[in-house]
């Protein structure tokens, strides 16, 4: 990765395109230390802390928001809207016919069905700028108006507040699309990357507190927790490369003078297909009772404060279910991306087959048992990166702030950019920069 770096950075036109990337990420951090008018910052904060180990709605967005949620300021949404309408776009393009034939239009119809994210995002980020100023206006208390202030004070106070968090979302949007097109790499998937990372020095130093207080245990603890940090970067990035390879044998045909085919290739299958996906989708629908906790006060020793201890986030069964989620939301998601019978269908008009297996329906049973083996392998590997704060925790006793689901993203970025570079490395012909 490194040298990676050091041979596009000998590049200047690939010096250019990180130089940019740098200016907007530095822009992006900028923009989250932005405090929204009629909000106290100081007393938000107060509340997150109570909140975070709850684990609902408000750690995920935290996370992907590189704290910036936790303190109310500009960019506090980031990039979580735009997330979330691309996966239910994602999702609607494979249920809603019309959305379909845009996906097969090719640049055209992927210009299009991007316009139609960005109206969704905008529609979700005004939805969660809404959400999120009534729990701090009910729950936090950190909204800065009184009772004598008058209901024009209050409507003002709330446009305004509702306002900024819709536009620092579509601010962050706007960065992230002059990445893509003027720097280096995915810009969603950059600023992301940058959010988290940015986390690291406060969770750095957070432990070494830990080890203050109480040093026979947590000197131990806290060296533990980072080897085990490295030990989960490299089964990252040894499952982020892995892949099942199927052998393919395309025929011999014979066109007027020339002959065509008679080689021998592979079908790469991946075995992380899904990528940190159905972590996300589990965790939004995990966070839900404990979320609606924050807008509706259970009854003691009823029905649903039973249902809360259950969802808890130390629960057993909050982590049965969890990693349950994960698995079925990997397969749901391959089964919507790999279609085994438009591959087999795909081979056999380009004449091509596996070898021992037949054409058409036993092909298609062929690839469907291979890709049910490998999404396993691969939900379970997305179960445990994910149960292992939650493990280490009921453990040790000791708060992981850094989970493995922002190391799955944090190293899954820094791979796909590595790749980006290399790739436009190889295009302009620099022989040796990858050896």
């Amino acid at each position: 990765m490194i040298q990676t770096i050091r041979n596009a950075w000998s590049v200047p036109e690939l010096r250019k395109k990180l130089l940019y990337t740098l200016l907007i990420i530095v822009i992006y951090r900028i923009g989250g230390a932005i405090p929204v008018p009629f909000l106290d910052s100081a007393v938000i904060e107060s509340w997150f802390e109570d909140q975070s180990s709850s684990g609902n709605i408000f750690s995920y967005l935290n996370v992907l928001s590189g704290d910036n949620f936790s303190k109310g300021t500009l960019l506090a949404l980031s990039v979580s809207p735009y997330i979330n309408a691309q996966i239910i776009i994602q999702l609607l393009t494979y249920a809603l016919p019309p959305l379909e034939r845009l996906a097969k239009e090719g640049m055209e119809g992927r210009k299009k069905i991007d316009k139609i994210t960005r109206y969704v995002a905008l529609a979700i980020s005004a939805f969660q700028a809404w959400a999120y100023y009534l729990t701090l206006k009910n729950q936090a208390g950190a909204v800065l108006y009184t009772s004598a202030d008058g209901t024009f004070a209050k409507v003002f106070s709330e446009i305004v507040i509702i306002a900024c968090f819709t536009a620092g979302s579509f601010i962050t949007i706007w960065l992230g699309n002059l990445i893509s097109e003027k720097g280096i790499g995915n810009g969603i998937s950059i600023l992301l990357f940058a959010g988290i990372i940015a986390r690291i020095p406060t969770d750095v130093w957070t432990n070494i507190q830990y080890m203050k207080i109480d040093g026979a245990k947590y000197k131990i603890l806290v060296p533990l927790l980072y080897v085990i940090y490295i030990f989960m970067i490299a089964l990252i990035v040894f499952m982020n490369n892995a892949e099942r390879r199927i052998p393919i044998a395309y025929a011999k045909r014979v066109v007027g003078r020339k002959q065509y085919g008679g080689q021998n290739t592979f079908l790469p299958i991946k075995v992380s297909m899904a990528g940190v996906l159905p972590i996300i989708f589990a965790m939004a629908f995990m966070s839900l009772p404990s979320t609606l906790e924050l807008f509706i006060t259970p009854k003691e020793g009823g029905f649903y404060e039973k249902v809360l201890n259950v969802f808890s986030y130390d629960h057993p069964v909050y982590g049965i279910l969890y990693f349950v989620l994960i698995i079925a939301f990997n397969y749901f998601y391959v089964s919507i991306q790999y279609n085994p019978v438009e591959i087999a269908n795909n081979l056999r008009q380009a004449n091509g087959s596996i070898p021992g297996i037949r054409p058409g329906k036993p092909t298609v049973d062929y690839l469907r048992r291979v890709m049910s083996k490998i999404t396993l392998v691969g939900a379970f590997f997305l179960g445990l990166i994910a149960l292992f704060p939650i493990i280490f925790g009921v453990a040790t006793n000791l708060p992981v702030a850094m989970g493995g689901t922002s190391i799955l993203i944090v190293v899954s970025v820094a791979l796909e950019t590595a790749r980006t570079m290399e790739s436009q490395m190889m295009m302009r012909h620099h022989k040796g920069f990858l050896e």
